[in-house]
């Protein structure tokens, strides 16, 4: 059998009837994005007609997407979330507003839900380096502080991380 080699993967997402609204949000979200690519259907199909928009391809930050308008029978879940690593606090505190911004919501250890239902990780690179420590004691204090956390907060994690009482002092 010969070797097969991908040479991309691109994640496909399945909305009711928002993948253009969707990659339009998207893409002026996360910088170095666009829309590549709108297509409309040939014909009427089973959850649209003729003319409407079927797919939508775009990129962000460098990755490609494509948005497909497939109808009301399946929905998000946190089953499957994009990952988005930030610098520093200012960069969390950004993704953060701009994706739980009107209707979306805010979940658990830097897990939230944008409002077409995509579910999203805005971490700090600072939380890994943290969990990955040598000191485990310290690596344990720290995921313990983002256990009991909604939006990440770098204070309050390097905090827990030296030792400090969780809590203490300003975030």
């Amino acid at each position: 059998m010969a070797e097969m080699i991908v040479t991309s993967i691109t994640p496909c997402l399945w909305f009711d009837r928002d993948a253009l609204p969707a990659a339009e949000f998207y893409t002026s979200v996360f910088p170095n994005s666009r829309i590549d690519k709108v297509d409309r259907a040939p014909a009427d199909y089973p959850n649209g007609r003729e003319g409407d928009v079927l797919t939508v391809a775009y990129t962000l930050d460098g990755a490609p997407f494509v948005g497909l308008n497939g109808g009301p029978e399946f929905k998000f879940s946190e089953a499957v979330s994009f990952i988005v690593e930030c610098a520093g606090q200012e960069e969390v505190d950004r993704y953060w507003t701009a994706l739980t911004e009107e209707g979306g919501e805010p979940g658990q250890c830097g897990w939230l839900r944008d409002r077409f239902g995509l579910s999203w990780q805005v971490v700090p690179r600072q939380l890994n380096e943290m969990l990955e420590a040598s000191d485990r004691d310290a690596a344990r204090r720290a995921m313990e502080a983002m256990l009991a956390m909604g939006k990440i907060e770098i204070a309050a994690l390097e905090r827990a991380f030296d030792g400090a009482t969780v809590g203490a002092g300003a975030p």
